[in-house]
């Protein structure tokens, strides 16, 4: 297949998850998703699905203090029909090789429309609180995967659920050559909301 028709193909496949076209690209979809929301994307992004936190419903991100006007959500349905990648990184927790399937998280941003400046800092927010952050530019340097699955199992809340922001450690330099337990800081599970945040 044609490097080109490729592209066109995975664009098209990610505009169908968002519940939008790949040539009329509207900036902002009205498409819900109609699963237990998974993921919620936030910040400077053009295109949403939902409106502003509510303090009630939203206790999870009202706790942590996660705001935002506008933002785009997923249920696992819609993760899963974007194209996915297989990564098999060692990691930490058993010195070993593990698969772990997602789609590529900058592919999603790019869709979304988030500020594609390289010092846009890109904040996780994990269901414990954890909340590392990196630049845009070290995401797509680091080639970060939004894992669903882990051994061709879903990933479970309770264990790593229920998504994984994770990259292949042992195939980028700067983090093979760190210890095992020092490679995956910025590599955050029970992720379950981003937030893109452009510089002022």
């Amino acid at each position: 297949m044609k490097k080109r028709q490729f592209l066109s193909t995975a664009a098209t496949s990610i505009f169908a998850a968002l519940g939008t076209s790949a040539y009329a690209a509207p900036v902002k979809s009205t498409t819900h998703s109609s699963g237990a929301v998974v993921l919620t994307i936030a910040g400077a992004i053009e295109r949403s699905n939902r409106g502003p936190t509510d303090p009630v419903i939203d206790q999870m991100m009202h706790k942590q203090n996660v705001q935002f006007e506008r933002a785009f959500t997923f249920d696992l349905a819609a993760l899963e029909k974007l194209p996915q990648v297989t990564i098999s990184p060692t990691l930490e927790y058993d010195s070993k090789p593990h698969q772990l399937r997602g789609p590529r998280l900058a592919e999603v941003l790019d869709m979304l429309g988030a500020n594609k400046a390289a010092e846009t800092q890109i904040v996780f927010h994990s269901v414990d609180g954890y909340m590392p952050q990196l630049s845009f530019s070290q995401l797509r340097q680091y080639g970060y995967i939004l894992a669903t699955h882990i051994d061709g199992k879903p990933l479970a809340i309770g264990g790593f659920g229920p998504i994984f922001a994770i990259y292949d450690a042992d195939r980028i330099a700067e983090q093979a050559q760190k210890p095992l337990n020092q490679r995956f800081a910025l590599c955050p599970w029970g992720l379950y909301c981003i937030e893109v945040v452009a510089k002022k």
